[in-house]
């Protein structure tokens, strides 16, 4: 592409915008990352990925915006840096097509529209507006057609270097008992080196750190099966995330917790107990929906049990409706903080006894009747009367954090 060299008004014009730029605002980054996951709902379904792409689009907005502060309007060369080479690795181990690449032409748009709002309030010169837009319009173009052609390049890169080892096979294996394929058990048996028979318990272990130390992740699968009691069936499932599963009935959550407390990026979740292929299946599906319940709500839990969110995974599938039934059922008691919610938590989950419930809470009884006194104030109806919905809504409280 023939490139002319903008006028030095707009050189300088360009420069600014930049410079405006190359240092966002939250909200902006915010704006970008709800477009981008409103747009793909397969993409924010998938939180690791999602978390990825917004890397990546970050990663392009700041490499295109200090190339023009360096050399205003000169071409800006393809972004081939970690994050989107990361993307690339993402998408051929999950063995994905190339969806999650729109991501990009959103995210594009967004930062257009952001740099258009900059441009008008920089200069009113129709002249200087006009030229300025050309040149910014035909140079984001170019540079992230020449990024995504970079992604699209190493995709098939990795992709060969996969199906060149055994990884290909053990994946291809799972995703075929994942799918209720025809594959028989003696078959997936050899090929994973796993037992099908029998109970299983699955987890997802991630990271929320997709560039830093992935050997973190083996360890905790490594922790998971000290934890069983057994060793794991551990598959590569992407860069950041392994799929675990355990041939037990339980695993001693207590000392899982422990032994991943020094991986502060590191998270598992964790199905149910199945037996045979269909509980193989049914408790990994389980383990995935742990997993999107603790993205979608931002969840600080490190550790989380499908059995203990089946039902605030239920409850926020709808989010907005989810926000309306906490604030319809605490009233003022979702926001008087997290000891006297946990007070009444405990106090309903004891069955409505207050000595247990002080004991639990290691705490006197008079100390709790007087917290339960005081959320009686905050509620909008009696405790006696609604106490199902309390606790539910407590919960969803305690797995989102705040």
């Amino acid at each position: 592409m023939s490139w002319k060299r903008p006028s030095e008004p707009v050189r300088e014009l360009i420069r600014q915008c930049a410079q405006i730029t190359v240092n966002p605002r939250a909200e902006w980054l915010e704006e970008l990352d709800a477009e981008v996951l409103t747009a793909s709902p397969a993409l924010a379904a998938d939180p690791e990925l999602a978390a990825a792409v917004g890397r990546s689009n970050r990663a392009n907005m700041y490499f295109w915006c200090a190339a023009n502060v360096r050399d205003p309007g000169a071409p800006v060369p393809p972004n081939t840096g970690p994050e989107p080479m990361n993307i690339a690795r993402e998408v051929a181990r999950r063995g994905l097509t190339p969806f999650t690449l729109d991501a990009y032409r959103i995210g594009e748009a967004v930062a257009w529209r952001r740099l258009m709002e900059i441009a008008f309030e920089l200069t009113s010169d129709a002249a200087e507006l006009h030229e300025l837009l050309d040149v910014c319009s035909r140079s984001i173009s170019a540079f992230i057609d020449g990024t995504l052609a970079g992604i699209a390049a190493q995709i098939e890169q990795e992709r060969d270097d996969l199906t060149r080892g055994t990884h290909a096979e053990r994946l291809e294996t799972i995703a075929l008992i994942l799918d209720g394929a025809p594959i028989t058990r003696k078959r997936a048996e050899a090929r994973l080196g796993y037992a099908l028979t029998g109970p299983h318990i699955a987890a997802v272990i991630w990271s929320d750190d997709a560039a830093g130390d992935m050997a973190r992740l083996d360890s905790a699968a490594e922790s998971l099966g000290h934890a069983a009691g057994v060793r794991p069936l551990t598959v590569l499932a992407s860069t950041a995330t392994r799929w675990v599963w355990t041939p037990t009935r339980s695993i001693d959550v207590a000392a899982l917790r422990d032994s991943i407390d020094a991986m502060p990026d590191i998270r598992v979740a964790i199905g149910p107990c199945g037996d045979g292929i269909d509980g193989f299946r049914r408790s990994h599906f389980d383990a995935i929906t742990t997993q999107q319940m603790l993205a979608r709500l931002r969840s600080p839990q490190r550790v989380a049990r499908f059995a203990d969110i089946e039902l605030v995974a239920l409850i926020t599938a709808d989010a907005d409706r989810a926000n309306e039934f906490v604030h319809r059922t605490l009233g003022d008691l979702e926001g008087a903080g997290r000891e006297i919610q946990e007070f009444v938590r405990i106090f309903i989950d004891e069955q409505c006894n207050a000595s247990r419930a002080a004991a639990r809470l290691y705490t006197h009884r008079n100390t709790l009747l007087r917290r339960l006194a005081r959320a009686e104030e905050l509620l909008p109806r009696p405790l006696a009367e609604t106490s199902v919905n309390v606790a539910v809504a407590l919960d969803v409280l305690r797995w989102r954090g705040r």
